[in-house]
């Protein structure tokens, strides 16, 4: 046992060091929260700075880091090899073998990770600024690695999706969030916001629109006594106002301003003699905002916000009218059920438990808001309300009384009105 010998064994102990030092830093770095990391950094941290950095292009990291650990795994592998052939001839190379085996896989690789899969956020701030050096070192051997992978991936017809981090982001938070509600930490309420908020921009106005046929108008050609009549007794402030036909939408009137108009007509200093028959709704009217179907969520509350208005109408692709929304619509996405004192009657009963464990639903309900009511997984693909996913997998219009099962459930018609599924009766099978 020689100098040498002893030279040797530092050189294995130093390089099994190296190896945990890489094999942890690859595991902080890919398990630390950029949330985190973008936190600490806010506050001055120039590890977390550094650490989101080098994981901006992650293939380049985790290529540098690679190349460092089988290269001192490899190097401490012939190290060992060749000090225990020295030692017991021939049989040092199976005892090197497993001998290193252990070595690396505990102290190389089980430890170290485990280490920093406890701590991600921590570790990855001390060893990202040795790690930046490392990968400006290696980056001329990773390039060419990474183009060498690139062309072979290519060959086999694998293609990189360039919006894969986006993607990925967001779908990180969202499992995220549902993780922590399955765990307890978030309650159902709370992970309905953050979802809804999170799915603005994946969601089109069509989805929660209310359609045309709930739609409550004005005809501009009814006497001035029954629009009014008629706006008294609705529970919205806006109306349409149309003439002829309700494609013709001539604007949309605000209580406020009819009811200004109305003044002026009876009590204003140049009010006329005929009163209230003078009333022209169609000039006291705003003029109408129209919308297509088609777009997100996200960017009409953005539009609206801008606009300083809140009430838009909805049209196809040939201009026909197909529904209106609010802003408080797409506020509801995220908060859940928005209700006062004129609409907390008129959105009563679209859910009511029966004694045998199943639900009377109203058919207009949407698929999301059932999910998120009763904490279910139904598909909203291809419908948007209850009763549309029933006509969708039945391929007809359901007559009473008759029973489906698909997703799970069963669905029963409970009442129909002309082409339209008014009540459903749903139990889980």
């Amino acid at each position: 046992m020689d100098t040498a010998f002893w030279i040797t064994v530092l050189a294995v102990l130093a390089l099994l060091v190296a190896s945990a030092f890489f094999s942890g830093s690859e595991t902080a770095l890919t398990a630390a929260s950029r949330a985190k990391l973008t936190a600490q950094a806010d506050k001055g941290s120039r590890g977390a700075r550094t650490a989101l950095r080098i994981t901006e292009d992650r293939e380049r990291m985790i290529g540098a880091l690679l190349l460092g650990n089988n290269v001192v795994n490899i190097l401490s592998a012939s190290l060992a090899t060749a000090l225990m052939t020295r030692l017991f001839g021939d049989s040092g190379v199976a005892l090197a073998t497993m001998g290193m085996t252990a070595l690396v896989l505990i102290f190389g690789e089980v430890l170290p990770k485990t280490l920093a899969i406890t701590f991600p956020e921590p570790v990855a701030t001390r060893v990202a600024p040795p790690i930046r050096v490392l990968i400006l070192l290696f980056s001329p051997i990773v390039a060419l690695v990474r183009i060498l992978v690139r062309s072979l991936l290519w060959l086999m017809g694998v293609r990189a999706n360039p919006e894969g981090n986006m993607l990925a982001l967001r779908e990180e938070i969202a499992g995220a969030i549902a993780l922590g509600h399955t765990a307890g930490a978030v309650a159902r309420e709370s992970r309905n916001r953050l979802l809804g908020a999170l799915d603005l921009g994946e969601r089109t106005v069509d989805e929660i629109m209310r359609h045309r046929r709930q739609i409550e108008m004005i005809d501009a050609d009814n006497p001035p006594e029954a629009i009014l009549s008629q706006v008294l007794a609705s529970a919205h402030t806006r109306l349409p106002v149309f003439r002829g036909s309700d494609d013709n939408i001539l604007g949309v009137v605000h209580v406020k301003d009819l009811l200004r108009e109305v003044d002026r007509l009876i009590r204003g200093p140049d009010s006329p003699t005929e009163g209230l028959a003078a009333l022209d709704i169609a000039k006291v009217a705003m003029k109408p905002y129209f919308i297509p179907e088609t777009t997100a969520l996200d960017e009409q509350m953005r539009e609206f916000l801008k606009r300083r208005t809140h009430f838009a109408l909805v049209v196809d692709e040939y201009g026909g009218l197909q529904g209106l929304i609010t802003l408080e619509d797409i506020l509801e996405e995220i908060v859940g059920e928005i209700t006062d004192e004129f609409d907390v009657v008129a959105k009563e009963g679209h859910l009511t438990a029966t004694e045998d464990g199943a639900w009377v639903v109203d058919g207009a309900m949407t698929i999301r808001d059932l999910n998120r009511a009763m904490d279910w997984a139904l598909p909203d693909n291809e419908a948007n309300t209850l009763a549309g996913l029933v006509i969708h997998e039945a391929q007809m219009i359901p007559t009473e009384g008759q029973v489906f099962a698909f997703h799970g459930f069963r669905f029963e018609v409970m009442a129909r009105r002309e082409n339209r599924l008014t009540r459903l009766k749903l139990r889980p099978l």
